[in-house]
């Protein structure tokens, strides 16, 4: 996935505005299925596997068993015993050796199914249309899956994204991903790189792992709590539980002036410290944005004035409400 094709804010705008197209082949999918399918899941997922209907998408955490975050996922329910996770690339290998470990009590069968599918990302409030035009089947509603070929091709069309856009996500065979990339930004969607996709998600606070989320922090703290189902029992549960209030928070906050945060930034607020995870320009709202962990929690709220130091510069910055641009669909 390269980082630009025409430019970062180019194909940002395209995003909030048309519709844009990313090529996310490098995600990884777990496939599982059988009798103890949803039992299995249900043990290593957060979210209540139990409330995923048939052919339905429900986005959750995995712990370890200290309730250290070792990835997010996106779960689709294919049948009443057979589903799709997909994962994020760094931790796939990861992810699929913790899911067989964990597997061996559970009638399941756990396999690694990334050889298998590209990964193509259509997004941007014009996104169904243009896939209307090469769509014989029908578009699922958000947080839904359903088969259907686009382009003459087979895919799995999930109604699920990672930039606060309508649109959709397609898992497809690879030899058929130019086919249907080419139909599809030929009708009109932009083609878009790893720093959109980066741009997009802060802008939504949608998390990204490796800097909002980790193994050294519980899901709590990081504002996870409604996909985090304690009392169905998941790994980590009962850590997570018995860790009683988060001992720092995670926070969206805009810069008042000049400055761009970025990971690794330090925060001070007139009640304790905090670190920048997250951040960048906001290409549509024209200034700073990131996302920081406070220590204490409730160092700042919501209005409060922060200062983020940027190379021995203070910048001034506002903990805001997330997201930072709303386009969910109404």
């Amino acid at each position: 996935m390269p980082v630009q094709y025409e430019g970062v804010r180019q194909e940002h705008v395209a995003v909030r505005t048309h519709a844009g197209l990313f090529d996310v082949s490098h995600m990884g999918q777990v496939e599982t299925s059988g009798p103890g399918a949803e039992a299995f899941l249900q043990h290593v997922l957060s979210n209540d596997v139990g409330k995923l209907p048939v052919r339905g998408a429900q986005y959750s955490v995995m712990c370890r068993e200290d309730g250290g975050v070792l990835d997010d996922l996106f779960t689709y329910r294919l049948d009443e015993d057979r589903y799709l996770t997909v994962t994020n690339a760094a931790n796939h290998e990861r992810d699929c050796a913790w899911l067989v470990e964990h597997a061996i009590e559970f009638d399941v069968s756990v396999m690694d199914v990334a050889f298998e599918h590209a990964m193509l990302a259509l997004q941007g409030p014009r996104a169904r249309e243009i896939l209307s035009a090469h769509l014989d089947g029908a578009a699922p509603p958000r947080m839904h899956a359903g088969r259907a070929r686009v382009a003459g091709v087979d895919c799995l069309v999930c109604g699920t994204g990672y930039t606060g856009e309508d649109g959709v996500e397609l898992l497809l065979p690879p030899e058929g991903a130019p086919t249907v990339w080419d139909a599809l930004t030929v009708a009109g969607a932009a083609p878009a790189g790893l720093g959109a996709r980066d741009t997009l998600r802060l802008e939504a606070c949608f998390h990204l792992y490796g800097n909002d989320l980790s193994e050294d922090r519980n899901p709590i703290e990081a504002g996870l709590a409604w996909c985090c189902k304690l009392d169905t029992g998941f790994i980590g549960s009962d850590a997570i539980r018995s860790a009683g209030e988060p001992s720092e928070r995670l926070v969206p906050f805009a810069f008042t002036g000049p400055g761009i945060p970025r990971s690794g930034n330090s925060v001070n607020t007139a009640h304790g410290p905090g670190l920048v995870t997250s951040g960048t320009f906001s290409p549509v709202l024209r200034t700073g944005i990131g996302l920081a962990y406070l220590r204490p929690p409730n160092a700042a709220e919501v209005g409060d004035a922060v200062e983020v130091d940027i190379r021995g510069r203070r910048g001034g910055a506002t903990v805001v409400r997330p997201p930072f641009v709303d386009r969910s669909p109404r």
